[in-house]
């Protein structure tokens, strides 16, 4: 009988795995990080800055550093390479990021609100049409969701900033550049630093050959205006808005009653954004955003903050805080609530370099996210968290009358859960493992303290 106690008990450890594991690893990560980071780091909200005194600190004029004296600034380069030095979001404010700054303004005003939607929609329709078309492939198909958004995204920026379609080959190499990036940052594969190269000679060229219409920074070297190109709008606004995406899409598939009401309601754009709003809440795009103080901050009944001290202002518990439920996602919690109770800084705040795109993700993922629901049907068992880093497993049904008698999905969304918790289990120990190892790296290298360090003294970034 003992052996057989302790063989129920081995059974019942390896069957649980996937619930308790990863979650286990994910505070070791954690663990290991802040081990090899140091010290370094207020975190806002915390013991020393509240919820309700997080936008007074994040939007004070004081925590405007960026990069010069934080050793986090180091992991961020490593993992934005190459090019860090002129990403536009960990520029040091001065002359040359208000130029940086100047020029994204004038590329992303280059059109209206119409000829944004006109582009997405028109680049969405392409793209999804393959898919549903006569002689296409049919029935439902497993996919990745921001796998699946990353070619609309590479085609809707290189069409913005050539003011030409996007031929294949240079969408492969945008899609490949943005992939690289965000799967490193997730820590789930190390840098491809050859995969981020190819996109870096292509736009060199282009810059080379005068072949760029859009505004560069004049004050630029050419490969400095091609690390501007591919850091702002083949990097960030790539993979920001394919993540914001997979958000919503997920979470609409994971949320039949919010589906249903969708289609229902397809005229409505008010319940569309409600939608989006809280896909953005419940799941920001930013994890934790750090600042450097060039002055002193005063905190009301608390310390002074030093300057020089790094903030490290978490999005999540900000924008769950203050709600019963902030860990759930509930469209219609904005009926019942003002926007005013509630903590959405989706894109930042005004008083601090918010999101150049603030004004035109919303509407974009609104067209992008109408053409995707008419012409699939979403479905997914798969764990939804801010991190994504199973990039969105989903089922997509073609909502065409053929496809009207197709088998249940019962047996494969069964699968797919299974699959998704397994799958989840060897994941979080590589990302411990490789994360672990390019924080190390990362730290070796020290790419943004030697850059500043070889900076005459005084001189802005």
């Amino acid at each position: 009988m003992t052996g057989l106690w302790w063989a129920l008990a081995a059974l019942a450890v390896l069957v649980t795995l996937p619930y308790w594991l990863p979650a286990a690893v994910v505070a070791l990560r954690v663990k290991v990080f802040a081990w090899v980071n140091g010290d370094e780091g207020i975190p806002v909200p915390g013991p020393l800055v509240d919820t309700a005194a997080f936008r007074r600190v994040y939007g004070h004029p004081a925590a405007d550093g960026r990069s010069r004296g934080a050793a986090l600034s180091d992991l961020f380069w490593y993992w934005l390479a190459p090019g860090p030095e002129v990403h536009q979001e960990h520029l040091e404010p001065g002359p040359r990021y208000d130029e940086v700054a100047r020029c994204t303004r004038l590329i992303l005003t280059g059109l209206d609100r119409k000829g944004w939607e006109d582009l997405v929609g028109r680049r969405a329709g392409a793209l999804f049409d393959g898919w549903t078309r006569p002689g296409a492939r049919t029935g439902t198909r497993a996919v990745r969701l921001r796998d699946l958004m990353m070619p609309l995204w590479a085609e809707v920026y290189y069409e913005l900033v050539f003011a030409e379609a996007c031929p294949p080959e240079v969408r492969d190499l945008i899609v490949a550049n943005a992939d690289d990036v965000v799967s490193a940052l997730k820590c789930t594969r190390l840098r491809h630093l050859d995969r981020r190269d190819d996109l870096t000679r292509y736009l060199e060229r282009r810059v080379a050959a005068g072949s760029v219409p859009c505004p560069l920074p004049a004050s630029f070297t050419a490969r400095e205006q091609a690390y501007y190109l591919q850091g702002t709008f083949f990097n960030t606004a790539v993979v920001q808005m394919s993540e914001a995406m997979a958000h919503l899409l997920l979470a609409i598939a994971t949320h039949p009653e919010v589906q249903r009401r969708l289609r229902s309601e397809a005229d409505d754009d008010a319940y569309l954004g409600r939608v989006i709003d809280e896909a953005l809440r419940v799941y920001p795009l930013f994890g934790v955003a750090h600042r450097i103080t060039s002055a002193e901050i005063a905190i009301e009944g608390a310390a002074v903050i030093p300057v020089g001290s790094v903030l490290l202002f978490n999005y999540s518990e900000y924008q769950h805080a203050g709600l019963a439920d902030g860990e759930v996602f509930d469209p219609d919690r904005w009926l019942r609530v003002t926007a005013r109770e509630i903590n959405h800084i989706p894109f930042g705040i005004s008083a601090n370099r918010a999101c150049p795109a603030r004004g035109i993700a919303p509407g974009t993922m609104r067209v992008a996210a109408r053409e995707v629901l008419n012409r699939f049907d979403l479905a997914s068992t798969a764990a939804h968290t801010r991190s994504l880093p199973n990039r969105g497993p989903c089922l997509l049904t073609p909502r065409q009358s053929a496809f009207a008698a197709a088998p249940p999905l019962g047996p494969r969304l069964v699968l797919l859960r299974v699959r998704d918790r397994w799958e989840g289990l060897g994941r979080s120990v590589v990302q411990l493992l490789l994360g672990s190892y390019m924080v190390w790296d990362a730290r070796r290298q020290r790419l943004c303290q030697r850059y500043f360090a070889a900076q005459p003294q005084g001189a802005d970034s």
